[in-house]
């Protein structure tokens, strides 16, 4: 399990890399500042767990607002079979002082 920091999430999303990215903030939050990623609030992933499905041995980015939330989902999709689950450390809080 290892982390992704919004430097390299941004370094990758300027290339164009084709990334598995989701948001578990609420929609709220997303509405206010988004970066693309898909949402699936973290309260829904428990039921939302099986449209990720196909992505089990793949590389999955989970993002929140500070990298609490999306810890405990990386947590709860490596608890669930996923192999290569990445938190954005430091989560929109960092991006949006950054970028």
């Amino acid at each position: 399990m290892s982390d992704i920091t919004t430097d390299e999430l941004k370094q990758r999303m300027d290339a164009g890399e084709k990334l598995n990215l989701f948001d578990v903030r609420e929609p709220l939050e997303n509405e206010e500042f988004n970066i693309g990623a898909i949402l699936i609030p973290l309260g829904d992933l428990p039921t939302r767990i099986g449209e990720l499905a196909n992505l089990k041995d793949q590389e999955v980015i989970i993002h929140c607002r500070s990298g609490a939330r999306s810890g405990n989902a990386q947590m709860f999709l490596m608890d669930n079979g996923f192999t290569n689950v990445r938190n954005v450390l430091g989560g929109m809080l960092d991006w949006r002082s950054k970028f």
